[in-house]
């Protein structure tokens, strides 16, 4: 179990992070999915890679906590680690682009976004979206296709002072 949480609880907590923004609540459903998995590790049926299995363990487990809890989680800030050589304007600038690129994401529906963090922050292929999600591939390729369009039209305003 513990070779098991080396290997894959960075990623569940950053999955379950980026959704609730709330540090604690996170660990609490790293945690509780850990405790899941090692309950019941007869319910991996290799359909999928194991990490896809348990981010979809993960996805439930915040879902409910999301029912639970309601829209009181509240946006935290993240701050920037201060690096050797990064000059002080380098920093704004990062931050900046951070912000933007999350005030955008916030824009999504909730499906979307998903979809987009799944894709793209865990490295997961259309397929492994579509089990995670529970959805047809095509609806992922969609949705991708269509919160790529999103974020690239509200980063454009942004550009532009607009949004």
């Amino acid at each position: 179990m513990r070779t098991l949480y080396k290997a894959h609880s960075r990623t569940v907590y950053a999955f379950v992070l980026s959704r609730l923004r709330d540090p604690s609540r996170a660990e609490e459903i790293l945690v509780d999915t850990m405790h899941e998995v090692w309950k019941h590790p007869d319910r991996f049926r290799g359909d999928s890679k194991f990490s896809t299995w348990l981010i979809g363990i993960a996805r439930h487990k915040m879902l409910d906590a999301l029912r639970a809890k309601g829209p009181e989680y509240e946006e935290l800030d993240e701050e920037l680690p201060e690096e050797d050589g990064e000059s002080g304007f380098d920093r704004v600038a990062e931050q900046q682009q951070r912000e933007g690129v999350r005030k955008c994401m916030d824009k999504l529906s909730d499906e979307h976004r998903e979809c987009l963090h799944l894709a793209f922050y865990q490295d997961m292929s259309i397929a492994e979206v579509a089990a995670v999600q529970k959805i047809p591939e095509n609806t992922v390729k969609t949705r991708l296709f269509h919160a790529r369009q999103k974020i690239k039209n509200c980063l454009r305003l942004l550009l532009e002072g607009m949004a």
